[in-house]
């Protein structure tokens, strides 16, 4: 028994800022101090709040130090570890009180969370399968081969509410009975972690501090549906996720968990990984049933839908990492438990990755109906340098911009579609009063265009004109009548494209229409940016009455569009200084080095 555990993230987003050196660090400091039997360190998942890291976490004090350096390490050691005095200058300053040490979860960022798919994230050890199951891993699995028909298993998860976490919400346990009503030789269980939206690293983070949740799941799914075969799909650029699910299905091969007769009961099943090459499009479940087949990623036309045929022409489920991470807490706490989180339609809790201009950008997990408000202003927050909120984007290059006007809205699937947005697999990126939003459009229908499979003409040809037309509007050169044809042009896209990428390209565009036109008719008719993003109708100007005639402007201007004018401002001895807008390259080195304020861009 350790008398001391030093929880240290391992995640993606700790692991870039020398998390895994910290580890080092902190074993050979407690060895040099002959604390081995007395103090156990443990390589974690996310904890959640990404914008501190790297985090250490010690227990039983429950000390949360936040960007933690490797020359820390010496006097956590010496002072905590040792001598037992908290070494408060790199505490998260929230859980200080005077005197004592509040506890994390009553701090802003927790305390209006409730973590259920990301329960285990920052708790255990993800790469020892003995952790997941000291928090009762598995005891699912044993519960359904064990006690429950898999008629049974797909009723609660029906009773729950559980709508998949990946997409549009279909039903989960509804996805389930289909599968399960077609007979077939053989079926199968898919996984989809190919989290590809901008800025989502949802599942990524599951994957990475529960791998072991995952994998439970699709054996609960297997036995729901009658399928032995489960395949995981996951991004080769998700490298630490994919280590840690090797790891964890070589460890349930050896416990029995995985493979043949488990638990005795006679039931088979066993999981593959297939790595994913960066298509966007293998989000889509045909597209990515056909990858996992071996050939390339392109959407068939549904019906039928893989609960009939899906992999191999087989019948399938496919639902996504965080839909499975809610799978095993269901079946053990039951239905109504779920149930009883979340709104009418919506229930349970949400995952987001929060980012963008936003203090906390991290990962947070709220029941649904939480409003966007309380997740950037409370959990998040609030936006940096005293900027004004201006909208935010869910669902990726699939969703949409939610105004300030909507910040009161309760977030679920059904609200969120509600005023032109979508759930999507749960990024979330936050934009102020400096970014355009027409520029906003335009980056993620340049995401969509590069990562359309070409398959429909719709899809191939309707988002590039659309691009097209996005393009022309940021250089000055749109007209009032392309606003209409954009629109139209949206809906017929909609409505023809082959997959749910094509149908969902146009909700940027028609979102920022809907609450952002007065921008869109400020590149048009003003020829201006408000925002000052589209380089193209950004003019730089130095006000004489401001400039003291150093020079330096002129010296770190690359393009040399920065010269001396015969003005000679009122007062002042030195020439003042004008840019050549022809030259004018618009990179804002002027900006940057003018001390006096006076250069500006419109």
């Amino acid at each position: 028994m350790y008398r001391s555990n030093v929880l240290v993230c391992g995640g993606t987003g700790c692991t870039s800022s020398n998390s895994l050196k910290i580890v080092e660090k902190l074993k050979e400091e407690i060895k040099a101090k002959g604390l081995e039997k007395e103090v156990n360190v443990i390589t974690t998942g996310c904890f959640g709040l990404c914008a501190l890291g790297p985090i250490m976490v010690v227990y039983p004090e429950g000390s949360f130090y936040s960007m933690v350096k490797v020359e820390d390490i010496p006097e956590i050691v010496e002072e905590h570890l040792l001598k037992g005095r908290i070494v408060t200058r790199l505490l998260y300053q929230e859980t200080v009180e005077e005197d004592t040490i509040k506890s994390l979860n009553k701090t802003a960022f927790y305390a209006k969370q409730k973590r259920v798919a990301l329960r285990n994230c920052g708790v255990i050890d993800p790469e020892k399968i003995d952790d997941y199951i000291a928090v009762d891993g598995y005891a699912a699995l044993g519960k359904v081969l064990t006690e429950m028909t898999p008629e049974q298993v797909i009723q609660t998860i029906l009773d729950s509410g559980l709508r998949g976490r990946g997409g549009a919400g279909f039903p989960t346990g509804l996805k389930w009975k289909f599968a399960a009503a077609n007979d077939a030789d053989q079926k199968y269980v898919c996984c989809n972690a190919d989290e590809g939206d901008p800025g989502a690293f949802m599942d990524r983070s599951v994957l990475e501090g529960d791998p072991h949740a995952v994998l439970e799941a699709m054996a609960i799914a297997g036995y729901a549906i009658g399928a032995s075969k489960g395949y995981i799909y996951v991004r080769a650029e998700y490298p630490i996720a994919v280590k840690r699910l090797q790891i964890a299905i070589e460890q349930a091969h050896e416990y029995g968990l995985l493979g043949d007769d488990i638990f005795s009961t006679g039931f088979n099943f066993d999981i593959q990984l297939r790595l994913g090459a960066g298509a966007f499009v293998c989000g889509e479940e045909t597209s990515l049933m056909t990858s996992i087949e071996g050939k390339r990623g392109e959407p068939r036309p549904r019906p039928p839908f893989p609960a009939l045929k899906g992999l191999y022409q087989k019948p399938t489920i496919l639902n996504n990492v965080e839909t499975y991470a809610n799978i095993a807490q269901i079946i053990l706490n039951g239905a109504d438990w779920f149930a009883s989180m979340g709104t009418e339609k919506s229930k349970g809790t949400k995952v987001f990755a929060l980012g963008g201009k936003i203090n906390h950008t991290g990962l947070v997990e709220i029941p649904m109906g939480t409003t966007l408000r309380e997740i950037v202003f409370e959990i998040g927050g609030g936006i940096p340098n005293g900027k004004k909120f201006k909208a935010a984007q869910t669902g990726g290059p699939s969703g949409g911009c939610i105004p300030e006007e909507h910040l009161d809205v309760p977030i679920d699937y059904d609200n969120l579609i509600a005023i032109g947005s979508m759930m999507g697999s749960g990024g979330l990126i936050v934009m102020d009063e400096d970014n355009c939003m027409v520029d906003v459009a335009k980056f993620f229908l340049e995401f969509t265009v590069d990562e359309s499979c070409g398959k429909c003409t719709p899809c191939r040809i309707g988002t590039k004109r659309l691009l097209e037309m996005l393009e022309k509007i940021t250089k000055g050169q749109g007209t009032m009548e392309m606003l209409d044809e954009m629109e139209e042009l949206c809906y017929y896209i909609k409505a023809n494209s082959l997959c749910g990428l094509g149908q969902t390209a146009p909700n940027p565009v028609l979102s920022t229409l809907r609450y952002f036109k007065d921008e869109y008719i400020a590149h048009i008719v003003d020829k201006k940016c408000p925002a000052g993003v589209c380089k193209e109708l950004l003019q730089y100007t130095i006000e004489k009455d401001k400039c003291f005639g150093c020079g330096m402007c002129a010296k770190k201007c690359p393009a040399g569009a920065i010269s001396v004018t015969d003005y000679t401002a009122p007062g002042k001895k030195k020439p003042a200084y004008e840019i050549d807008s022809s030259k004018c390259i618009k990179c804002g080195a002027c900006i940057d080095t003018c001390k006096f304020k006076a250069i500006f861009k419109g």
